[in-house]
């Protein structure tokens, strides 16, 4: 997942092979096919993720949690209206509003 700020600045939100969260500065790419597991598309936000509900509001607050073994497995980004959290579950990127 990429969030792309008002000055055209991209970050992408990942899972990395160990499970850890990685957040890195990183442009959007095209989607790819993965055979029998299908195609991975990229696009715009829809109304379907937690992040829709904050679109055009400034990030207040970012904070981070890590353990020993795994490095990064949360971050949670607030807005004036909300809090939306990305981690790490087995290896899946989950997001989720508070």
């Amino acid at each position: 997942m990429w969030l792309i700020d008002s000055e055209a600045v991209s970050t992408r939100i990942t899972t990395g092979s160990d499970w850890c969260l990685i957040a890195e500065a990183s442009a959007p790419f095209a989607g790819y096919d993965m055979a029998e597991s299908g195609r991975v598309e990229v696009a715009s936000v829809n109304g379907e993720t937690p992040f829709a509900d904050h679109l055009g509001e400034t990030v207040l607050a970012v904070s981070q949690e890590s353990i020993p073994d795994s490095g990064r497995i949360a971050l949670e980004i607030t807005f004036d209206s909300g809090r939306v959290r990305c981690e790490t579950w087995s290896g899946d990127l989950r997001l989720s509003s508070k």
